[in-house]
């Protein structure tokens, strides 16, 4: 049966989280990949750089609005849901986006007449539920994707650290470094995966363009079997410096102590602190590295830019 779908151009990619860091990045390669755009967003205003490429609409919207979603996703090809909540210190902060946003974006999904497929993005620390109200809230939402996503395509992302043009959450530590210091945060033995927001993107193209049966939950990283360490990332950063870093052990009360003052601000304020006693937890976890094997199974991707090429392309934190 021929659908309006099968007589476009070009198919349509709906998007929630479009204005943020992965999203602007991912927008921008859905366009040139010749998708059309459609993101969802609280604030025209602030989204309308946006706007500007060619074949992006705004929708306006938010995730609590059942009526946004279901313009955002009529007639879409595929939902890319990117919106999440990174900041809070309550379960039910980080719950109503991370977890009841999944639900409504799943639903609005499921209820067109032929539902596109949804990809969220999740986040590796969903494999520590345990550690944060954030972590915990990731790993429900997988979870309710699974239930809520009956009758559709669905996938989701577990992307580790995630950094390069416009990130705010890891360019001040690499600016540190760049000065010549490293504050650890945990133990000089821990290794972690990262990725560049590129490759990231990229990974969601592929995932939209490969065949109707690639669905699941899915790490991913940047090639870099094994992660990295510590003496590693500073190793890199003092080859593109041409200066050498010292290493700072941050004793851990140094870190409890505004950690716990940004969770009783964030229980008595409208506040959403980024450093809380789960964060903190989240930071000194041993073990982030991420296993490239399933995803490179069930899709056509690979990543092609290392911490050490990223970190090159990435302006703004060190050397120029």
């Amino acid at each position: 049966m021929t659908t309006a779908k099968d007589n476009r151009e070009k198919p349509i990619a709906a998007v929630t989280g479009g204005s943020g860091f992965i999203g602007r990045c991912l927008v921008a390669k859905l366009r040139a990949a010749g998708w059309q755009v459609r993101v969802l967003a609280r604030s025209i205003a602030r989204a309308s750089r946006i706007e500007q490429l060619a074949g992006t609409e705004l929708v306006a919207g938010d995730l609590e609005q059942t009526s946004g979603l279901r313009r955002l996703v009529q007639g879409a090809d595929a939902v890319v849901h990117c919106a999440g909540a990174v900041r809070g210190v309550t379960p039910a902060q980080f719950e109503r986006v991370n977890v009841d946003g999944v639900i409504r974006i799943a639903e609005a999904t499921r209820q067109q007449s032929y539902p596109p497929r949804l990809l969220c993005l999740s986040s590796l620390a969903a494999r520590e539920p345990q550690l944060s109200p954030y972590a915990a809230s990731k790993r429900k939402g997988e979870q309710a994707l699974a239930e809520a996503g009956g009758g559709i395509f669905w996938a989701a992302l577990r992307p580790p650290a995630v950094y390069g043009p416009g990130d705010k959450e890891l360019l001040p530590l690499f600016r540190l470094m760049a000065r010549g210091l490293a504050p650890l945060p945990g133990s000089i033995e821990a290794r972690f995966s990262v990725i560049y927001v590129d490759d990231l993107a990229n990974a969601v193209l592929r995932w939209l363009d490969a065949p109707p049966k690639t669905g699941g939950i899915f790490e991913l990283h940047d090639g870099r079997i094994g992660g990295y360490s510590w003496d590693d990332v500073i190793g890199i950063v003092q080859q593109l410096t041409g200066r050498s870093v010292r290493r700072l052990k941050i004793p851990l009360p140094l870190l409890q102590l505004p950690a716990v003052i940004n969770w009783i601000a964030g229980q008595l304020l409208p506040y959403a602190p980024m450093l809380t006693p789960g964060k903190l937890r989240e930071l000194r976890h041993p073990d982030w590295v991420c296993d490239n094997q399933s995803i490179q199974q069930a899709i056509d991707w690979q990543p092609r830019i290392d911490l050490k090429e990223g970190l090159r392309l990435t302006p703004g934190w060190g050397p120029e």
